[in-house]
C-alpha cells in the first residue's frame, strides 16, 4: 500500500491508508491504546480497538521515538471528541496493523517542549534528536521557504546565481581567514572565504552585471555568542547601478518576503527611515540602533538604513577601513582620496541595513578604477610589494574595462533568527556549533592522525 503523509489524511476519511513515521506519544488505557504519530508533515491521532488483536500486541510494546509503519482506516471523530486547535483534530487513525521499523533507545532529553530549559550543548551534542522538536523543525522549514523566496526574488529581478569558490587566496579583509594547507605544493595554502566580496566584483568585470548567491562564508574570530565559525550570507551585487537603485532592490526584497512568509508580523515604518552615521551615534550611541516603538511587541519590524559612513578610521596611529578596502568614497570625496587629505572626514558611499538593533545587512558603491583602490592600501599604509602580492589580480581585472559597481550582503542566518524569534542564529541552523566553534556532535575540531601531517609538510610545536 502506497504511503500517505500525515498532512493528506483528511483526504482520505473512509479508507484504509498506510502511514511510516515515528511514534510521538503513547497513551496505554488498558483496552484502547492511543497514539501520536508524527512525520515531516505532521501530526496525527491513532488508536487501537479491543478487537485488533495483532495491532494491539504490537502496540503495547511501542515506545515513543520508534520508527513505525502504521496502516489503519481514517474516521471522521464525533462532534464532541473534534480539537479544533489540533492538526488533524477531526481525525482519528483506527490501526488496523503496526510493524516496527527501528526501536529507540531512552532519548538524553525530552523532545515534546520548545528545549530552551535545556543546557545548550547538550542539545547540541544531540543535534538530529534536538532537531526533531516542532520548533526547530519550524525553523528549518522556514529556512528553506525564505531561500525559495530569495532564489525566485532576485531572479526574476534580472540576477543571475552564481557559486564562487571555497577554496582561495589569503587576503588581509578585516579577520582571520581559516587556511588550507596544500599537499602538492608544500608550504602554500589556500584560504576559506570571509565573504565572496572579490569574486562578485570580478562577476561584474566578467560583464554578468546582476550577480547573487546563497554564500558559505568562514571567519575565524574570537568567541562571540552572536556569530558562527561558518555562515550564510546572501550576497548580490549590481553594474551600472547607484547606491538608490541598490537600495532599493534589496528593501523592496525584505519587504515582500516579510508579507509572504511573515504576514502576521508588522513592518513599522515603509519606506525604511535613513540616518547618517553621525546623527545615529549622535542619537543612540550605536549605528545599529533599535527604534522600535514597541519593543513588547514581538511581532514588531523596525527596518531603517545608515548611511554615510566615515570610511576610514584610525587604529593604532595609523588608518584603516570601517567596512571593507573595496569601498568607493562619495564623489565628492574622491579628490581628497586620490590626494590623501582630510582623511578622516572621507565618507564612503556605504550603507547597513538594520533590524530591531541588529546590523542584518550592509554594502557599499566600490572602487571600480584600480587607481583608486590602490590609493586606499597606501592610505592604510601597505608598502607597494604588499599591494600587489596581496591585491595585484583585483587591480589587473579592474583595469580591463571594469563598470561602476556595487553590492549587498545580508547575514542570512541573522535575518532569520529575528524573524523567527529566536535569541541567537544557532537556533536557526540545523547544525550549530557553540559559541567556543565546537561541533560537539561531530566532536570537531579534532586531532589528526601524524600521517596525515607529514604528508602536507605540518609539525606542530608543543607549547612551552
Amino acid at each position: 500500500m502506497e504511503r500517505v503523509y500525515i498532512k493528506d489524511l483528511k483526504g482520505y476519511i473512509g479508507k484504509e491508508v498506510s502511514i511510516k513515521g515515528w511514534v510521538d506519544v503513547r497513551r496505554d488505557q488498558g483496552k484502547l491504546i492511543f497514539f501520536d504519530f508524527r512525520d515531516m508533515s505532521g501530526k496525527a491521532q491513532g488508536v487501537v480497538l479491543p478487537n485488533a488483536t495483532e495491532a494491539h500486541e504490537v502496540g503495547s510494546k511501542l515506545r515513543s521515538e520508534w520508527v513505525v509503519e502504521v496502516r489503519g482506516k481514517v474516521n471522521q471523530r464525533p462532534e464532541k471528541a473534534i480539537q479544533k486547535d489540533k492538526q488533524n483534530g477531526d481525525i482519528e487513525l483506527e490501526i488496523i496493523e503496526m510493524v516496527v521499523l527501528n526501536e529507540a533507545e531512552a532519548l538524553p532529553f525530552d523532545i515534546a517542549g520548545d528545549g530552551k530549559e535545556i543546557n545548550e550543548e547538550v542539545r547540541l551534542r544531540s543535534r538530529y534528536i534536538d532537531l526533531r522538536r516542532s520548533r526547530m523543525q519550524k525553523n528549518i522549514q522556514n529556512r528553506h521557504k525564505a531561500i525559495q523566496f530569495i532564489r525566485e526574488f532576485y531572479s526574476k529581478e534580472g540576477f543571475t546565481e552564481i557559486e564562487t569558490p571555497c577554496m582561495t587566496k589569503s587576503t588581509p579583509e578585516g579577520s582571520r581567514d581559516y587556511i588550507i594547507p596544500s599537499r602538492l605544493e608544500r608550504g602554500k595554502f589556500y584560504a576559506l572565504p570571509q565573504s565572496p566580496q572579490q569574486y562578485k566584483q570580478l562577476l561584474m568585470v566578467a560583464g554578468f552585471e546582476k550577480y547573487f548567491q546563497l554564500a558559505r562564508c568562514f571567519r575565524d574570530e574570537d568567541t562571540r555568542g552572536d556569530r558562527q565559525p561558518e555562515f550564510t550570507q546572501l550576497d548580490m551585487e549590481m553594474s551600472f547601478a547607484d547606491q538608490e537603485e541598490i537600495m532599493a532592490v534589496n528593501e523592496k526584497f525584505i519587504t515582500n518576503l516579510v508579507k509572504e512568509l511573515y504576514p502576521e508580523k508588522e513592518i513599522q515604518e515603509l519606506p525604511f527611515p535613513r540616518f547618517s552615521y553621525k546623527e545615529i551615534t549622535e542619537k543612540y550611541g550605536n549605528d545599529k540602533p533599535d527604534i522600535r516603538k514597541d519593543k513588547n511587541n514581538p511581532n514588531l519590524l523596525a527596518f531603517c538604513w545608515v548611511i554615510d559612513f566615515p570610511f576610514f578610521e584610525k587604529v593604532d596611529g595609523g588608518w584603516t577601513f570601517t567596512h571593507n578596502p573595496f569601498s568607493a568614497p562619495k564623489p565628492e570625496y574622491i579628490k581628497d582620496l586620490m590626494e590623501g587629505k582630510n582623511i578622516g572626514d572621507i565618507v564612503a558611499a556605504q550603507y547597513d541595513m538594520v533590524l530591531n538593533g541588529c546590523e542584518i545587512g550592509g554594502g557599499g558603491l566600490r572602487n571600480h578604477r584600480p587607481e583608486a583602490l590602490k590609493k586606499v592600501f597606501e592610505i592604510m599604509g601597505y608598502a607597494p610589494e604588499r599591494i600587489e602580492k596581496n591585491f595585484g589580480h583585483m587591480l589587473k581585472a579592474l583595469a580591463a574595462g571594469a563598470p561602476p559597481h556595487g553590492g549587498l550582503a545580508f547575514g542570512f542566518d541573522r535575518l532569520m533568527m529575528l524573524l523567527q524569534n529566536e535569541p541567537n542564529i544557532r537556533e536557526i541552523i540545523a547544525f550549530a556549533k557553540t559559541g567556543e566553534g565546537k561541533d560537539l556532535m561531530m566532536e570537531s575540531p579534532s586531532e589528526v592522525a601524524p600521517g596525515q601531517l607529514r604528508e602536507l609538510g605540518i609539525k606542530i610545536e608543543e607549547e612551552d
